[in-house]
């Protein structure tokens, strides 16, 4: 006779909840419309973003496009660049620090804290005051001084977002690492001999990926802010790559004579950042 020693998995959605609110619906469209259209750029952007057209600088949104195909509708930038284009393709850019940011710091806190909530003893200490240490210190200005020294690129703006960001996901699985270790079906698991490995990882693991997931969601909205600060500040994204911070970085120049240049980007920053607060709002609550 087989026993199964697994609890039923805590943190599933309630996904009828989303029927209820047309508010995080539509968040979750228009986050959709972004990720899409920054995944397939090269085919939703009717202008190529790097293609120059000086008759056209500083062209207000809706000028007609020179060849009489699609118009500019957000304007073009000091170069003749359509903004529109470089929205999506720097969408892309931005999108991917996010995600790939989240993925890294996520995985690494993730398992720190499965060590620390599950062993504990000298593991949870050490680890636990370096993330009191690291904590304690803005995560921004260690960006800052660390990209200053190593240069900046994609690949280290991605892993200094992710170093500085491993702390909250190891704080929040250590927590219920240490609720869920003293539950019956762990004691259950260790009592049948299973080990330490199947025990998190085939018991304990399904019941806290939920929790995870919000925490995750929460974070790919501060990482694509960091990143556009970062950006503007001139350490984050350089060209050719072009981000929404960047562009923000480019257009200031020109804010009080093409207020396009600001404002797209900014709108684009500000509409991705704010369907995904409520979409993680909305896990939050749904979350059971």
């Amino acid at each position: 006779m087989r026993t199964d020693t697994s609890a039923p998995v805590l943190g599933t959605l309630n996904l009828r909840s989303l029927r209820h609110n047309k508010l995080v619906a539509v968040a979750l469209v228009v986050l959709t419309l972004i990720i899409f259209s920054a995944v397939f750029a090269d085919f939703v952007a009717p202008h190529d973003p790097y293609a120059t057209e000086m008759s056209l600088r500083n062209s207000p949104p809706g000028t007609a496009s020179v060849d009489g195909g699609f118009p500019h509708i957000l304007g073009t930038d000091a170069l003749g660049r359509d903004v529109f284009s470089r929205i999506i393709f720097g969408g892309r850019i931005s999108l991917s620090v996010g995600f790939l940011s989240v993925v890294v710091s996520g995985f690494l806190g993730f398992f720190l804290g499965l060590l620390c909530g599950y062993f504990g003893g000298k593991v949870d200490t050490v680890i636990m005051r370096l993330v009191d240490l690291q904590m304690s210190m803005p995560s921004l200005l260690i960006a800052l001084l660390v990209l200053y020294v190593l240069g900046s690129s994609f690949l280290n703006v991605v892993l200094i977002l992710a170093v500085t960001r491993w702390m909250v996901y190891a704080r929040v699985t250590r927590g219920m690492m240490l609720t869920l270790r003293e539950e019956p079906f762990v004691e259950a698991s260790k009592g049948l001999g299973a080990s330490p490995f199947r025990t998190i990882f085939r018991h304990m693991v399904p019941n806290l990926l939920g929790p995870i997931m919000v925490v995750a969601t929460l974070e790919l909205a501060i990482m694509l802010l960091t990143e556009a600060s970062l950006s503007f500040l001139g350490l984050g994204i350089q060209p050719p790559l072009s981000s929404w911070g960047l562009m923000l970085a480019q257009g200031r120049e020109y804010l009080t004579t093409a207020w396009w240049l600001v404002a797209m980007p900014g709108f684009a920053i500000l509409l991705t950042t704010l369907s995904v607060n409520l979409i993680a709002t909305w896990l939050r609550t749904s979350t059971r």
